[in-house]
């Protein structure tokens, strides 16, 4: 069978690398917002291509750590912990719900174990980070890790379209929209791109609920090596977290660092479109070809299940 020819076969490789870095410095711009930020990073996965593949991923990965920390800058640690315990009780529901729906589903659809319980950890927890973390404590395998991946990241692709639009057309509150694209979007960067677009306070509720969701990543963990039977050595402990926390202290009691919030806010919501873009170019037709079919029904499902479930809990209790 003759093998398929894209435009990053047969477009000099200069010419992929100049159209690359002209596209990630558009981003940059004011008014260039995450979700176009996205769409253009794949709209280049499927034409010229990413001809960075083997550094993008580690550039995304801190790049969207940093801006996570920008974010903590223009927030106030009083507002952030009533955030945080509003959302605590729906935290704790989603995840154990979602890990045992997942492994059901799982056994349901004929996935194998670790696949389906990287997608479960996925949703439950903070989409890639969570996967990342969750992978080498099981011994996960790189195809396993890649389907994985490849679901959550699709998943977020949609959901930073999809959940403004419902909650203008439901009329949902600031409060209300920012706790559920916390709980029911996968990824950081895709919760911080949808709130930003519906309004500042429910970036902030939005962005102090994911994280402190993410800190579950360690209990997952460690429940983990339990159930594939592993050492719990290999866990990693979301250390960025804490420098967040510690922006916002800086941001609530010394006077310096609340006149530059502004300018660091900014900045990090400019690095959040170059992420996006960056996540968007790993999206190529290789990629979600690799992801296969049962995997993926298991991750839209699941996804669905959260998404609808919180959503109905929010609206009536929140």
């Amino acid at each position: 069978m003759q093998q398929e020819k894209t435009a990053a076969t047969w477009l000099p490789e200069n010419t992929q690398k100049i159209i690359f870095l002209t596209a990630a410095a558009i981003t940059l711009l004011p008014v260039v917002t995450p979700p176009v930020a996205l769409l253009l990073g794949f709209a280049l996965a499927q034409t010229s291509g990413n001809p960075f593949t083997t550094v993008t991923p580690r550039i995304t990965h801190w790049l969207l750590q940093l801006s996570i920390i920008g974010m903590g800058f223009g927030m106030n640690v009083h507002s952030a912990l009533k955030a945080g315990s509003e959302g605590f009780l729906f935290t704790i529901a989603a995840i154990a719900g979602t890990l045992l729906t997942g492994a059901v589903l799982g056994k349901l659809l004929g996935i194998d174990k670790k696949t389906a319980h990287l997608i479960s950890c996925g949703t439950a927890i903070c989409g890639g980070s969570a996967i990342a973390a969750i992978a080498p404590v099981m011994k996960a395998g790189e195809k396993q890790v890649s389907v994985a991946l490849g679901i959550i990241f699709l998943l977020n692709a949609l959901a930073l379209f999809i959940f403004p639009a419902v909650g203008h057309g439901l009329q949902l509150s600031q409060q209300q929209f920012g706790l559920w694209s916390a709980i029911a979007i996968h990824d950081t960067s895709s919760v911080i791109g949808a709130a930003n677009k519906y309004g500042e306070e429910a970036l902030q509720i939005a962005t102090t609920v994911k994280l402190s969701r993410a800190l579950w990543i360690v209990p997952v963990a460690f429940i983990t090596t339990l159930l594939f039977k592993t050492d719990a050595g290999n866990i990693r402990i979301p250390w960025f977290i804490a420098v967040f926390i510690a922006a916002m202290l800086l941001n609530t009691w010394v006077p310096l660092f609340q006149q530059a919030g502004p300018f660091l806010v900014k900045s990090a919501k400019t690095g959040l479109s170059l992420t996006l873009f960056l996540i968007g170019t790993n999206l190529s037709r290789e990629a979600l070809r690799g992801i296969g079919r049962k995997p993926l029904i298991h991750g839209v499902i699941l996804w669905v299940l959260i998404s609808a479930g919180t959503l109905l809990a929010i609206c009536c209790l929140a």
